[in-house]
């Protein structure tokens, strides 16, 4: 079991929010923001509008599409951690600027990608601004131009069904997120840890209106290691808490596919490798 943990809250609004920030990525590879833009009102209707959709037959017009990675993916289509057989116990569905989403349920969805990618790019700004001269020469292109016209950055929404009494599985097995930054406001419920350079697994508290926002592994690539990403898990619940349903919803800031990350790597060729690893495609 998880040890708790306190990250830092960060005020969005404070003088010193763009420094703080950073510090607390260089320490965790992650942070944790209070203050901030996003309408958490709006996200709570997500996550009721969203449950219900779940629950409904229409899911199956949506069924996940292979090729273009958006729509609706079941318990059986749902991805699993790199390096693991079994995959996460949770559905969700994945919403581009470009894909399908219900039309009931567009709204809001539409808003919220909105807010939180425009929110990404100031926070992306804030890193840019941060790194030292000898990590920034080494980019192909400057940190806010990467994301430029992407159609790859990509909203989730997350459920994470009851799991059944005695079924030991991971809601989401450690890993480390694929893409640029990823932002997520408060989830309804708890589950989140992460692992701290020592290998100590903690538990990160759930703070109403929070966001946190962490490091993926296309920013470690392109900073050569400087910022982190760290690896993370939704851990398997508490017996008190096994038969109740949680939802989040993950932003995933991408660069377009032409951005080259690194010698190694451009962006398509880093998410393509990632997506098999996963088993999606």
């Amino acid at each position: 079991m998880a040890n708790s943990f306190e990250l830092p809250q960060l005020s969005y609004v404070a003088p010193n929010f763009a420094d703080a920030f950073v510090d607390s990525l260089r320490q965790y590879g992650f942070a944790a923001i209070v203050d901030h833009p996003l309408d958490n009102r709006r996200v709570e209707r997500i996550y009721r509008d969203w449950m219900a959709f779940f629950a409904s037959d229409d899911v199956r017009a949506f069924t996940m599409d292979p090729q273009r990675q958006d729509g609706y993916f079941s318990l059986q289509l749902a991805e699993h951690a790199k390096g693991f057989r079994d995959r996460d116990f949770k559905e969700y569905f994945q919403f581009y600027c470009w894909g399908r989403c219900p039309e009931t349920l567009r709204t809001d969805l539409e808003a919220h990608f909105s807010a939180a990618v425009m929110l990404g790019a100031t926070l992306l700004g804030y890193i840019a601004h941060s790194l030292p001269a000898s990590i920034s020469a080494g980019l192909t292109e400057p940190l806010g131009d990467m994301i430029v016209d992407s159609q790859q950055t990509m909203l989730r929404v997350l459920h994470y069904p009851p799991i059944p009494e005695g079924q030991p599985v991971f809601r989401a097995a450690p890993h480390e997120d694929i893409n640029l930054l990823t932002l997520l406001p408060a989830a309804d419920g708890p589950g989140l840890e992460l692992q701290l350079p020592n290998g100590e697994w903690v538990s990160v508290p759930q703070q109403p209106g929070q966001l946190i926002v962490n490091i993926g592994d296309m920013l470690q690539e392109a900073t050569s290691g400087y910022l982190p990403s760290t690896t993370h898990r939704v851990g398997t619940p508490v017996a008190s808490h096994q038969s109740v349903s949680r939802m989040s919803l993950p932003l995933f800031l991408h660069p377009r596919p032409d951005v080259v990350l690194s010698e190694r790597y451009s962006a398509e060729q880093y998410l393509r490798q990632r997506l098999n690893e996963l088993g999606v495609i």
